[in-house]
């Protein structure tokens, strides 16, 4: 009896090795290409070339490679468009209409002209032909998200022009295989623009209800990463069954979806790890397996069609980046991310070549023959490999650039942003609350404190109070966002957080509003009164409704003379930061003397947040704000210590007006930062010619003396 009964045969067709060698080639490619500079999308598809048929045939691209390549091709359109700054992209959609149309006809052009004059071929296979050149696909974007550029101006305009060429390409390639099954007619054209545009109105229009209300009904994090993915694939799926590619609806799925999954989430983290881990590899080496190199050395026809196709389609989109550089003045490195992103060659062109090799013409000929089809695959090998170094080229010197600046620039103080977590049910929106206003560029920023009271301990209590914290680190966690955990002892909560701000020097705190226990309980609690007298840094009090990433606007209600704290700066760049991570509008409401302090601000250091400013004098009946403020809106007040610059004695009031005008609304109630110099102050008179803003800078200089000294 032979105990090792084991036969090799290749290809190895048992799913267990052919598994086990794909996450091999996932695991080793980029510890081998890194060694060698070498971005690892490179590894990816030459390990295909070796172990495919047309190499070492180890594999066969068997039906798992057709499962998850497509699976792999839709998710790396999705992150396109999940991962696009929507602002930017609004403020930069003209350039990337005029780089979409330069992208599909410079390829176009010079396509037709090359395959008729240079290969010999007839129209229909040129136009064919140049489309291929004209599409694109984003198969160096792993790449911009590994460096965290995906917000870049140049990287905006490239996505939003990639959507209008492949668009364009594959109405092409619908009209040309349209007309050899004899469907091109008035009907034809008139049904395909009914189709495409119900399919994009039903997109863009039920996705994000429907998404909405999911996230609102549903927190667990499995359900939500397969609906995510369900509506990814029935974009796809409805796109294929109106005659065009599924990618157009996967990256379609990307832009609605964007604004229900914040950057910074647990959810993205998600979306993003499966994607770079298991599926774009897979569609990377599958891709790598259909690439046959020997064709260049058989002779013949093939290596003049390779040579020509390759660089007519390499030249073509180096042009068209050239072109909107010149015409939008970018500098160099602008046209090579441009340039980088566009070049490769590969979803839409595979699709191309294979349905034009299938269509026989009335001389028998194919449209698009062998030699076209080994051309291609030798084009998609080395457009990939250079786009993939332009690219990993370009995204390092705009990261040198950035980290240059920083150093430059001036130096923030670190940013500790402290969580009590007594409450379980408000330790997800509480944790949540703080990624989306963190700064992205700091580590280490979260605190999770649990305080346990030494006069009521218990190991009950201790036990929950270890969940509550393992709870916030888990959720922050999935965001790969490290937490600071402390379990303390003291004489009661408030105390607690206060000797943590100390020794940590914690600068933010965020805390859950407190639930009345009885009628005469005050509205913030006894917690909130004694924390805001024990430290004069900026303080959250929030309750929210709904998941944080599920809101549509932030109104801010700003009281009179809140730009003259110390703090006024901080909180403004906190919720401009939520805005722009969240994508929705931050509409201010303030008199008019705050709200050009505040215009100045936000023009100067946030134009990129959406925002929106209206005039409120009556601060003293926030009723007014009633008609502007919807279920799925969060209100932020700015209210103030007593014996600040800002209070006012309708902060008396305001626990009444909030708990009987918005009791049914997400709700946020900070107390500006009082620590620290007062900021400076942009001065500026008021109509009747008194200048206010140099007699409040020694008010606030006074006051900050006074603080020092008790």
């Amino acid at each position: 009896m032979n105990l090792f009964d084991f036969n090799l045969t290749l290809p190895i067709t048992d799913p267990t090795w052919v598994f086990f060698l794909v996450l091999i080639i996932i695991l080793f490619a980029p510890m081998i290409l890194g060694r060698l500079h070498i971005p690892h999308i490179i590894g990816m598809i030459l390990a295909g070339v070796l172990i495919g048929e047309h190499g070492f045939h180890v594999l066969d691209r068997d039906s798992s490679f057709e499962l998850f390549g497509k699976v792999g091709l839709y998710y790396i359109m999705f992150l396109a468009g999940l991962e696009m700054d929507m602002e930017d992209f609004k403020k930069n959609r003209t350039k990337s209409i005029v780089f979409g149309w330069l992208t599909f006809l410079i390829p176009m052009g010079l396509g037709i002209w090359s395959s008729m004059s240079m290969l010999g071929y007839g129209f229909l296979t040129a136009v064919l032909l140049a489309s291929m050149y004209a599409s694109h696909t984003l198969i160096a974007y792993p790449i911009i998200s590994r460096y965290g550029l995906s917000r870049l101006r140049s990287v905006n305009i490239t996505i939003g022009g990639t959507a209008v060429t492949v668009t364009l390409a594959l109405i092409i390639l619908a009209v040309i295989g349209g007309m050899f099954k004899g469907n091109v007619d008035g009907w034809f054209w008139g049904f395909l623009v009914a189709k495409v545009a119900f399919l994009g109105f039903l997109i863009v229009f039920f996705f994000p209800r429907i998404g909405r209300w999911f996230f609102r009904k549903y927190d667990d994090s499995v359900m939500q990463f397969v609906f995510v993915l369900a509506m990814v694939f029935l974009g796809g799926g409805l796109m294929e069954f109106v005659g065009m590619e599924g990618i157009l609806g996967a990256f379609l799925a990307g832009l609605v979806l964007n604004r229900l999954v914040p950057h910074v989430s647990p959810l993205m983290n998600r979306l993003e790890f499966v994607g770079n881990a298991l599926f774009i590899p897979y569609f990377l080496i599958g891709v790598g397996m259909i690439i046959d190199v020997r064709s260049l050395f058989t002779g013949g026809e093939a290596l003049k069609v390779a040579v020509v196709m390759t660089v007519v389609a390499t030249f073509s989109k180096w042009l068209a980046a050239w072109v909107t550089q010149k015409i939008y003045g970018m500098h160099s490195n602008e046209r090579s991310m441009i340039f980088g992103l566009s070049n490769a060659q590969a979803a839409a062109t595979l699709a191309a070549v294979l349905i034009g090799h299938e269509i026989i013409m009335e001389n028998g000929e194919r449209l698009l023959n062998d030699d076209v089809l080994n051309g291609t695959v030798v084009m998609i090998l080395f457009t990939c490999v250079i786009s993939s170094l332009v690219t990993e080229r370009a995204a390092r010197r705009f990261a040198l650039d950035e980290t240059t600046q920083s150093e430059e620039g001036t130096k923030k103080s670190n940013e500790q942003i402290l969580i009590p977590v007594a409450n379980p049910d408000t330790i997800e929106d509480l944790i949540n609350l703080a990624l989306v206003i963190k700064d992205a560029k700091q580590k280490n920023a979260l605190i999770a404190l649990n305080v346990i009271n030494d006069n009521n301990s218990s190991e009950k209590k201790e036990l929950q109070g270890k969940r509550n914290l393992e709870k916030a680190a888990m959720i922050a966690a999935a965001a790969d966002v490290p937490v600071t955990m402390v379990s303390r002892y003291d004489l009661n909560i408030a105390s607690g957080i206060i000797h943590t701000i100390k020794e940590y020097e914690a600068t933010d705190v965020v805390i859950g509003l407190h639930r009345k226990a009885n009628i005469v309980d005050s509205f913030f609690g006894h917690l909130a009164e004694s924390l805001l007298k024990g430290t004069h840094r900026e303080v959250m009090i929030a309750k929210f409704l709904m998941p944080v990433n599920t809101l549509r606007r932030i109104n801010i209600a700003v009281p009179p003379k809140a730009e003259y704290e110390t703090g006024f700066a901080k909180w403004v760049e906190h919720f401009c930061r939520m805005g722009s991570i969240l994508g929705c509008r931050v509409h201010f409401f303030a008199n008019e003397r705050t709200l050009m302090r505040l215009q100045q601000l936000v023009k100067k250091k946030y134009a990129g947040t959406p925002t929106e400013f209206s005039t409120m004098e009556e601060w003293e009946d926030l009723l007014l704000l009633t008609g502007q403020v919807n279920y799925d809106h969060l209100l932020v007040v700015i209210s103030a210590r007593s014996g600040s610059i800002s209070y006012d004695s309708s902060f008396d009031r305001l626990p009444a007006q909030l708990g009987k005008y918005f009791s049914n609304n997400s709700l946020i109630i900070l107390y500006p930062d009082q620590f620290g110099e007062p900021q400076e102050i942009v001065s500026f008179s008021d109509p009747r010619g008194h200048n206010e803003s140099q007699h409040y800078e020694k008010v606030g200089k006074w006051f900050y003396k006074w603080l020092k000294k008790n």
